[in-house]
C-alpha cells in the first residue's frame, strides 16, 4: 500500500473529493506500481494514460460507494 495515498471517501474526508484529490492519489499509485516518480520521455504517454484511467476509475468508486450513516451522495 502507498502510504502517500489517502482515503477519499466520508467520514474520513469530510468532504467530497476534489478532482485534485482524486488525481494525486492516481498519480501516487501508478508511481508505485511502476516504480517511477517521473517516467522517460518514451514512457510518459503510457504512464499519463494509467493516471487517467484510475483517476476516472476511482472517481466512478466513490459515486457508487453508500456509506453508512453518511448522507446519499447521489441525493440531490
Amino acid at each position: 500500500m502507498c502510504r502517500s495515498i489517502k482515503t477519499l471517501r466520508p467520514p474520513v474526508l469530510p468532504e467530497e473529493a476534489t478532482e485534485e484529490d482524486i488525481r494525486a492519489a492516481a498519480l501516487q499509485y501508478v508511481r508505485k506500481v511502476s516504480g517511477f516518480r517521473a517516467p522517460a520521455a518514451h514512457n510518459r504517454e503510457v504512464f499519463d494514460r494509467a493516471v487517467d484511467a484510475i483517476a476516472e476509475a476511482t472517481a466512478e468508486l466513490l459515486e457508487g460507494l453508500e456509506v453508512r450513516g453518511a448522507a446519499s451522495r447521489r441525493a440531490g
